[in-house]
């Protein structure tokens, strides 16, 4: 077999959430030029159509599914959706987030809630309802986004690091029960990337200049880094590595 056919994600569906824009978008595009079929899945219907348009000028097929993760309660229903459009779901990748900052101190409740059930209760709810079917078929690929906080608590993001935390133990957890399953688990860990999340950071030259110190890189990654990082876990070169955070830092880690 050529090696790079086992990169091939032809004919295959990938399920992404948070993917109108940022990494989500990044991944998605990433995928797709591989050969997959997408569910793009966010919010907003308008982001999602103009993410759509994007990604179908690559030749694959793209349909949106708009769908707020912090509602729970709809995630069932997005499956279904899914299903009945494509079949089946082979790539999972649950990359919809959100953070709130505030001293521990004073950081509201509601607010610990929502970062806690969009970043860690929707992938375990999705993870779960897409994880049966495959299961039940023998494969399947699931890539969570995990944070540089899955190992370091950072300041004023209580929430956001617990979650994070969770989801590197989550994938591990899930990886146990379902590797000898045919279901591969992994997770990507993102260095400090340019999106809206970091707007605050890419804003303030000082915090800028702490980071470049720390980056061996010297510079902030951008959605599109995350491309060939996904598109290699969702792929069969992937098939032996199981409950894996992969760390796409630009070196942070390794400082």
């Amino acid at each position: 077999m050529a090696i790079l056919s086992l990169f091939s994600l032809e004919g295959r569906v990938a399920l992404v959430t948070g993917a109108s824009r940022g990494i989500g978008k990044g991944i998605a595009m990433g995928l797709a030029g591989a050969g997959a079929n997408l569910a793009l899945v966010a919010r907003s219907e308008s982001t999602l159509i103009k993410a759509q348009q994007e990604i179908q000028a690559l030749g694959v097929q793209v349909e949106i599914f708009p769908c707020d993760m912090s509602q729970t309660e709809g995630i069932s229903d997005l499956v279904t959706a899914v299903n009945a459009a494509y079949g089946q779901i082979d790539i999972l990748v649950n990359n919809a987030g959100t953070t709130h900052r505030d001293a521990v101190v004073d950081f509201p409740e509601d607010r610990w809630d929502d970062v806690i059930r969009v970043n860690l209760k929707s992938v375990w709810l999705l993870s779960q309802q897409v994880g049966r079917s495959m299961v039940e078929r023998g494969s399947g690929k699931i890539i969570n986004i995990a944070s540089l906080l899955s190992f370091s608590g950072g300041i004023r993001t209580a929430a956001y690091a617990a979650s994070k935390g969770g989801i590197a133990q989550l994938t591990k957890a899930l990886a146990n029960e379902w590797a000898s399953k045919g279901v591969n688990v992994n997770a990507i860990a993102p260095g400090y990337i340019k999106t809206d999340m970091t707007g605050a950071i890419l804003n303030d030259p000082v915090r800028v200049a702490e980071f470049m110190d720390r980056i061996p890189a010297a510079k902030f990654g951008t959605p599109d880094d995350m491309a060939g990082a996904a598109v290699f876990l969702a792929s069969e070169a992937a098939s032996y590595i199981h409950g894996h955070i992969l760390t796409v830092d630009g070196g942070w880690m390794a400082r």
